[in-house]
């Protein structure tokens, strides 16, 4: 193996991990500073595998791994500790922070802001998942990729008001509409400030701020279903 192309000492959580060959795992990890990509974990399977218990999600991990192409090799995986076990709500919010990634995050595109909010998320949900702490890391995936909705200034270039109504143009911005206007989804302006300034105390703000968000995830991932969501939505149902 190449140890040039080795990397040492690389603070990661794993995001999803499936079966390769008998014995073996490829991990699709999130490393602070070479951002998402797949690693081979060979023998991960195996019984008496040093990796068996070290490749799980939600765990902060200090990765090395080498290689040249599109597959890396995991050469060590060690435990980080200081993160809980998650259960319930907080387990499902979790994964659905895994799904954005995977579908949103581009390969080998390092964030290390965002890696930072997912690692302060996560101790977040061990205590409990807040609606908050989702529309931040929204947020904040949004703006890292470049996606980052306007939120204090309207389409033409005017400060948002806080008592106005807005409905929200994805690519472009709040767009103001009278009171009369019946356009579906329109949100107060206090929403978009609320939403600026991460302050999720009014339940209102909350509300239409998931409504929102939910408009630009769901054009940025192309309106693919989230299946964490669906699944948290059936098993609340039941």
């Amino acid at each position: 193996m190449n140890q040039r192309n080795r990397v040492d000492g690389q603070p990661a959580f794993v995001l999803h991990a499936y079966p390769y060959s008998e014995t073996s795992l490829i991990a699709d990890v999130f490393s602070r500073d070479y951002g998402r990509l797949p690693l081979l974990a060979r023998g991960a399977r195996r019984p008496r595998s040093v990796l068996r218990g070290l490749l799980l999600a939600f765990q902060p991990l200090e990765l090395a791994w080498a290689g040249s192409g599109e597959v890396k090799t995991l050469i060590k995986a060690e435990w980080q500790g200081g993160q809980p076990l998650l259960a319930g709500r907080s387990l499902f919010c979790a994964y659905y922070l895994n799904e954005l990634l995977m579908q949103l995050l581009p390969r080998e595109d390092a964030h290390v802001r965002l890696f930072a909010v997912y690692a302060e998320t996560l101790q977040r949900f061990a205590i409990s998942a807040q609606e908050g702490d989702l529309r931040r890391f929204e947020r904040v995936l949004l703006q890292e990729l470049g996606y980052g909705p306007t939120l204090e200034i309207d389409v033409e270039g005017l400060a948002v008001d806080t008592d106005a109504d807005y409905v929200y143009e994805v690519e472009r911005g709040p767009v103001r509409v009278s009171p009369a206007d019946e356009r579906a989804r329109s949100l107060r302006g206090q929403t978009l400030i609320d939403l600026a300034r991460e302050d999720f105390s009014n339940p209102r703000s909350l509300v239409e701020a998931k409504q929102l968000m939910r408009t630009l995830i769901g054009h940025y991932t192309g309106g693919r279903k989230l299946v964490s969501r669906a699944i948290y939505r059936e098993l609340h149902e039941l």
